[in-house]
């Protein structure tokens, strides 16, 4: 014990010290007490006062940082507010400018028919003068009658003759009163799409228009300001607002039937429309490229069209991609790794390609060198064909299976590569050692990758996503929700304004490229599905294809179901 009193006198600090003097009962002055316990009382107002002004200083600095951003969002909202009104008033211009135009249009058509019927109905009465036939009787109809007579009968159909040409002349007022209904129908139906979607295409504004307002483009070649006022950012809103608002869902306006109904073999692996639109080609695991007529399927009424060319391969078909220059060229990969090149006019093979050692989920003509073709399988192998050479030009090996091949549009240097390591890799052909760019942000496997212009790639993944990425800039510029995605390939088509694609729930998903939430899809009823037939739930969509920048679209499920679908409003 005394051996601790002495260590506590020694290293304690002082008030563990005097802590251990009063418990041993060491005697103090009443004096020192008081002076003692003053010099505690000073110490601990010292030490509150210095945490209170910590404390302060710190609640300072939040609210000094606090002013700040809402200072900096003041200014955001004040020069939004501003975009806004500066836009508010161009469009309102507009509509006065467009509304003069309606006018002048009306005044003239108004004079136009009065002028004839003047003339008509003066040449008439001279004619009957002179003839002496003047009759006081009833109206003929075809007549134009002046002087009294009812209002009613005045305002009723009127035909002109003027030459050859008969002006009809209507009831005015009815007839602008219907058009005027059917318009403010269609324009209630559009104001409702855009209340539906109004943050993602608040946002989408936002974007365009402070896209436009920067200082780097400004001096840029386009103008940013049209028709006296009209920015190039509101402009570029308005395409998008009117092209979402104008569609909500998927109409059919023809199908046919891929195969045997009772087989099982039935699915679309691909669909694809060639260079002109004229012909398109199915292919699958019925191990058969077949060829439609595109207006034969959509004029001629039937369930079951016959194609009208067909090839017959060894092995099932994962893909196919027409040439973009010889029309009756298509390339096909399949799932014994062989690359083939078809001429559909002979239906024969042109050049097969066996470099692949497993299946070949891909394959992609180059838009800008018709001879080039890209190619990409399960042995985690990209190759390069030309269609002048036998053997591979180009060989990319990389650490996972490739889903899917294809060129930039814009150049065949480029290719972008999905890959089941849930990355989209983007090469320079020139340099193939590592990627330009490698795009990270799925979850799973990337099935499919699409361009929608030289500089906009769209990719799809079982993760139950598509995203749109920037190339050039290196940069994801937005992520679409909605369909269902695990575990198949469903499909992807774009054109410069919509994605779409497959979903598992044998659901068809198109989405506008500016706006992350579905704008039109269509469900593969079971009416679509064979009667006998009481699985439809286990279908999906397998293979989609947009008839080039246009609302139609092809799509098949894996029952073989072909449907020609139209966006419609």
């Amino acid at each position: 014990m005394k051996t601790s009193a002495w260590q506590m006198a020694k290293t304690g600090s002082p008030f563990e010290q005097l802590h251990q003097a009063l418990q041993q009962g060491c005697k103090v002055p009443v004096k020192e007490l008081s002076s003692l316990l003053s010099l505690i009382a000073e110490k601990k107002r010292k030490m509150e006062q210095e945490e209170a002004e910590t404390n302060l200083q710190i609640l300072l600095e939040f609210l000094h940082c606090l002013r700040k951003q809402k200072l900096e969002e003041l200014n955001e909202i004040q020069t939004d507010l501003q975009y806004v009104k500066e836009d508010i008033n161009a469009v309102e211009r507009r509509r006065i400018e467009l509304n003069r135009i309606k006018e002048r249009y009306s005044v003239k058509l108004r004079m136009l028919v009065d002028d004839h019927s003047a003339k008509t109905a003066w040449h008439s009465l001279i004619e009957k003068q002179s003839s002496g036939i003047i009759s006081n009787g009833p109206s003929v109809q075809g007549q134009c009658w002046i002087g009294s007579g009812s209002s009613q009968n005045r305002k009723g159909a009127t035909t002109v003759h003027v030459g050859s040409q008969v002006l009809q002349g209507t009831d005015v007022n009815s007839e602008s009163d219907s058009q005027h209904g059917s318009q403010s129908g269609v324009a209630v139906a559009r104001k409702r799409r855009f209340i539906q979607q109004f943050n993602d295409l608040q946002d989408c504004y936002l974007q365009k228009r402070r896209y436009w307002a920067r200082p780097l483009h400004k001096q840029d070649d386009r103008n940013p300001v049209h028709r006296e006022g009209y920015h190039a950012g509101l402009e570029d809103f308005q395409s998008v607002l009117s092209t979402f608002t104008r569609y909500s869902r998927l109409r059919v306006i023809a199908e046919l039937r891929h195969g045997d109904l009772f087989h099982s073999a039935n699915i679309v692996s691909s669909i694809e429309f060639d260079r002109d639109d004229e012909l398109f080609a199915t292919a699958g695991v019925s191990r058969r490229i077949k060829v439609f007529e595109f207006s034969s399927v959509v004029n001629e009424p039937a369930d079951v069209h016959c194609p009208i060319a067909e090839m017959p391969t060894r092995s099932k078909l994962s893909c196919l991609s027409w040439n973009k220059y010889a029309k009756n060229h298509i390339a096909s990969s399949d799932y014994e790794g062989i690359v083939t090149v078809w001429d559909v006019t002979t239906r024969q093979s042109v050049m097969e390609y066996e470099e692949h050692e497993k299946r070949a989920w891909s394959v992609d003509f180059s838009r800008t060198e018709p001879s080039m073709l890209v190619s990409g399988s399960d042995d985690c192998k990209v190759k390069v064909w030309c269609t002048k050479q036998e053997a591979s030009v180009l060989n990319i090996d990389m650490k996972a299976n490739i889903c899917s091949v294809k060129y930039n549009p814009g150049s065949s240097t480029y290719v972008a590569v999905g890959s089941a390591d849930h990355y989209i890799h983007y090469y320079d052909l020139r340099n193939v050692s590592q990627p330009l760019h490698i795009f990270d942000g799925h979850k799973k496997a990337v099935s499919y990758v699409k361009f929608l212009s030289n500089n906009e790639l769209a990719s799809a993944s079982t993760d139950s996503t598509l995203r749109l990425w920037d190339v050039k800039e290196n940069l994801p510029l937005r992520t679409f929700r909605g369909h269902t995605n695990e575990k198949n390939f469903v499909g992807l088509t774009v054109t410069s304004e919509h994605i779409a694609c497959g979903s598992e729930t044998n659901e068809v998903f198109v989405y506008h490229k500016a706006i992350s939430k579905t704008a039109a899809w269509h469900r593969f009823s079971s009416s679509d599905l064979d009667d006998a037939d009481d699985n439809g739930g286990s279908y999906f969509i397998s293979a989609v294809c947009w008839k080039s920048d246009s609302p139609t679209m092809l799509a098949a499920n894996s029952q073989g179901t072909i449907k020609v679908l139209v966006l419609a409003a």
